[in-house]
């Protein structure tokens, strides 16, 4: 799978409707075939760990409304002018993602039940808040509403070396961690009480992981928009194919991830002439009739 992965990066450079020039491939392409890659497999690792934390087949990197706080903050940089310096959408986008997560944090807590269901309610709601604030933001400011709605919908268009350099660390600090975790995660699919009594901090372990996987959702999102579905489709898929494992589960994930990704980027910027699609439309379109099957069938 990994040698699949390679060959069709090296093919997805050459494929696009614009002339093939040393200049595009180089500082246009790669580039973003890089980014498309390791936010696949960043997604899918969220969405696997998500489903691990909550034991629950339909749980996705956005449920806990990171996603949407980091669109306010990109949709303010947008509103603001400052989507043309570096970084601009970028620290914008991170901060709300943390603050979005600081706040759902400080709601479980409120809360004295200590349940990662409070924490997945709690998410749920500030999803709902998030995109009603990003919705009057776009109503308040029409001529960025175009700019906002196309980041929302998730695109790699304007992936650079820089979110490159900035991203990438991000990515294998986080995983390593993840994957320091996975045995406990593991154990944690026999129940709280079970993984405690096995000596396994089961509240210490969902804080740290869900936190990791903010971390990396919220950097994805900040880069390159809001991409859906991914982060659930692909884990359940490799869940059948691979096992409940969950170090193996972590780890075909995000290979089937970064695979489905780039196939998804390459028919976003190829399919239709002289234009680009929204990333995140390509994946809905997947990904949505999926999650309906999965509804019918369970």
């Amino acid at each position: 799978m990994l040698l699949l992965l390679f060959a069709l990066m090296a093919a997805a450079a050459f494929i696009g409707t614009a002339q093939s020039t040393e200049f595009v491939i180089v500082h246009l392409r790669i580039p973003r075939i890089i980014m498309s890659v390791f936010a696949g497999a960043a997604l899918t690792l969220c969405g696997a760990i998500f489903q691990s934390v909550f034991r629950n087949p339909v749980c996705d990197p956005y449920i806990l409304g990171i996603s949407s706080g980091a669109s306010i903050g990109a949709a303010l940089a947008f509103i603001l002018g400052l989507d043309f310096y570096l970084f601009g959408v970028t620290s914008f986008a991170l901060i709300t993602a943390f603050l979005t997560l600081l706040l759902m944090l400080g709601i479980t807590q409120i809360s004295n039940i200590k349940s990662s269901y409070i924490m997945l309610l709690a998410g749920i709601s500030l999803n709902f808040l998030m995109a009603s604030i990003l919705t009057l933001l776009m109503v308040l400011n029409h001529q960025e509403m175009q700019k906002i709605i196309f980041w929302t919908m998730g695109s790699f268009a304007t992936v650079s070396y820089y979110d490159l350099s900035f991203f990438i660390p991000i990515f294998l600090v986080s995983t390593f961690f993840v994957f320091l975790l996975s045995k406990d995660l593991n154990i944690m699919q026999l129940g709280d009480a079970q993984a405690q009594s096995l000596g396994v901090n089961t509240q210490r372990v969902t804080y740290i992981t869900l936190l990791l996987s903010s971390v990396l959702i919220a950097a994805t999102v900040s880069i390159c928009g809001v991409i859906g579905f991914i982060g659930l489709i692909i884990p359940h898929l490799a869940r059948i194919i691979w096992g409940n494992q969950t170090k193996h589960l972590f780890a075909f994930s995000m290979l089937l991830g970064a695979i489905f990704m780039l196939i998804a980027d390459t028919l976003a910027r190829t399919v239709v002439t002289n234009a680009e699609l929204p990333v995140g439309s390509i994946t809905a379109l997947i990904g949505a009739p999926y999650f309906i099957y999965m509804l019918i069938r369970k």
